[in-house]
């Protein structure tokens, strides 16, 4: 637990699981995930089905605070990149960490 997936780790998945070489693996992810750029780049929603879809939204402009200062600052309207994880990914993530505190899946994890 708390290992960062790369492309690396994503290349040497599609490597073993379809048989691709390791360039073409590689190429592959890269080509994925130059896809799923271009289009939040451009404000298109990406749906991966049984894991989730991104999305930009655009926040408006307000005031916020230095929290060092206590001195009020703009913060200028911008894009931001939001994530929501479909039901069946929120059920294996719970399944998951209801196995590691060694809960039955009935019950409810304490948080």
């Amino acid at each position: 637990m708390g290992q960062t997936i790369t492309r690396a780790h994503l290349s040497e998945a599609v490597y073993q699981e379809v048989g691709l070489s390791r360039n073409e693996s590689a190429d592959l992810v890269e080509s994925v995930l130059h896809a799923i750029g271009e289009s939040l780049s451009d404000g298109e929603t990406v749906k991966l089905s049984s894991f989730g879809s991104f999305s930009v939204r655009q926040k408006g402009g307000r005031m916020g605070r230095n929290p060092k200062t206590g001195e009020e600052v703009p913060i200028n309207p911008r894009r931001v990149l939001v994530f929501r994880p479909s039901h069946v990914l929120k059920e294996r993530i719970n399944k998951a960490l209801s196995a590691l505190r060694g809960t039955s899946s009935g019950e409810q994890a304490a948080d």
